[in-house]
């Protein structure tokens, strides 16, 4: 790994070495905060966590690694290792040091919906011309987005990395490792309302990025927080109104095949169809076509980096099975991202089934805001609602008033004993809740 000499990581996290002086010139081969994941020539960061202390591992680990960092001065120890104050503020800062070496463009995302779609969207587009690392799962947070970095290879062209947040000041932590030569922003949302408050705080959150942003920035100018967005950088503005510079028209819904469209840039105008489902995603190829664009790619290669275009398990995933469709769409939920995707079920082909379950991090409005989505599920093309958890009872209550066939389970188990009562062939099966209501056995069991 550039520059990662034993040596050059001390000084990046102000640590004190513990060792033979002899071994402070080697490169480690590899990071990981994962004693499992441990081979020769690694570092190993310990973090400590709610649960587990990676500190308890160090013995085990160093029969194979490098060197550790720690938090504890051990004593006399036959390997070398390196005592900081904080294992993850290290790591934070052994990642910043690591970019600042690399010969790599970097396209940060963030918002409160659709970022590791959009994320996607933009690693498609840039692959088709460039070597291109990306946000892999859900490392977007303080201890997810140096790992992220720490993955890039000497040899990447280009990083695509997604940047999440619940509170003020990650942001800027997060922003201050990335340094993006292209800040990205998706929407201004309804989400982490526990510590943000309000969209206000949401925005103001969010934007922290822009003191890192070094070239560019590219919104959502559908937004009517980021279509004014206040910046000295260059700003290109995406979304379906015509008053974007990267606009869509004539789009046409394809069902869970996607959406026909036409797409104009600065200097090009292509028909393509986007092929994943929902209004969204036609917004989050506008702005990987401005990314693409604007990385000189030509209006052949966008269109092959829209056309590539796929998501990921537990964003909108479609099983077509023999005999049900089931979307798996249970990675995470706000109210914003609810109505997208039943909008999207709307739209199907069969009997449509809603199971929808807690939200999270809503703050103190969380029960108006699980009523609010109940509405739109009983005023939506649904045939019928499965409610899964606590607040969702309110959901389902709302949903009541306004279509006959609603279904409440208080928890998963005991959904998944029940569930089966109300499933028939050939459904289409919308599966979406936040992720510590652990969905994936909902989709397991309706796909295995």
């Amino acid at each position: 790994m550039k520059n990662l000499t034993i040596e050059n990581i001390a000084k990046a996290c102000g640590g004190n070495f513990c060792g033979d002086p002899s071994l402070l010139s080697k490169i480690v081969e590899g990071v990981s905060i994962d004693s499992r994941k441990i081979q020769p020539g690694y570092l190993f960061i310990p973090i400590k966590g709610e649960r587990v202390d990676g500190h308890d591992f160090i013995e085990q680990v160093m029969e194979k690694g490098l060197v550790t960092l720690s938090e504890k001065n051990l004593g006399q120890k036959p390997y070398p290792y390196i005592i900081v104050e904080s294992t993850t503020k290290a790591l934070r800062d052994i990642a910043e040091f690591y970019l600042k070496g690399l010969d790599v463009q970097v396209v940060g995302i963030t918002g409160s919906v659709g970022k590791t779609s959009t994320k996607e969207a933009i690693y498609s587009m840039l692959s088709v011309k460039y070597k291109t690392a990306k946000t892999e799962g859900n490392f977007n947070n303080e201890i997810g987005l140096p790992l992220t970095v720490l993955s890039i290879k000497d040899d990447d062209e280009m990083a695509v990395i997604e940047m999440g947040i619940s509170d003020f000041g990650e942001m800027t932590r997060l922003a201050k490792i990335a340094r993006p030569n292209v800040g990205v922003f998706t929407n201004i949302g309804t989400c982490h309302l526990e510590n943000l408050k309000s969209r206000e705080g949401v925005y103001k959150a969010k934007t922290e990025m822009l003191d890192y942003v070094k070239d560019l920035v590219v919104v959502n100018g559908d937004d009517d927080f980021l279509g004014n967005i206040k910046t000295t950088k260059d700003v290109i503005k995406c979304g379906i109104k015509k008053q974007n510079d990267f606009y869509a028209t004539n789009i046409t819904p394809l069902g869970f095949e996607g959406s026909r469209c036409e797409i104009h840039g600065t200097d090009f105008d292509i028909e393509v169809v986007v092929p994943v489902p929902g209004l969204h995603n036609v917004q989050n190829a506008l702005m990987a076509a401005a990314i693409g664009d604007y990385y000189g790619l030509t209006a052949e290669e966008i269109k092959k980096g829209i056309v590539n275009y796929k998501t990921i398990k537990g964003r909108f995933f479609i099983h077509k099975l023999e005999n049900r469709t089931v979307v798996d769409d249970c990675y995470n939920a706000n109210p914003m991202s609810m109505k997208a995707s039943l909008d999207i079920l709307s739209m199907s082909k069969g009997r449509r089934v809603a199971i929808l379950g807690d939200m999270g991090e809503l703050g103190e409005d969380e029960l108006a805001l699980h009523r609010e989505v109940g509405k739109y599920v009983g005023k939506a093309n649904v045939d019928l609602l499965i409610a899964i958890g606590e607040r969702s009872k309110y959901m389902a209550d709302e949903a009541k008033q306004y279509m006959e066939k609603v279904v409440h389970f208080d928890n998963v188990d005991e959904a998944m004993d029940g569930i089966f009562s109300y499933i028939t062939t050939n459904d289409v099966i919308l599966v979406k809740a936040s992720h510590f209501m652990n969905f994936g056995k909902i989709v397991d069991i309706l796909t295995k």
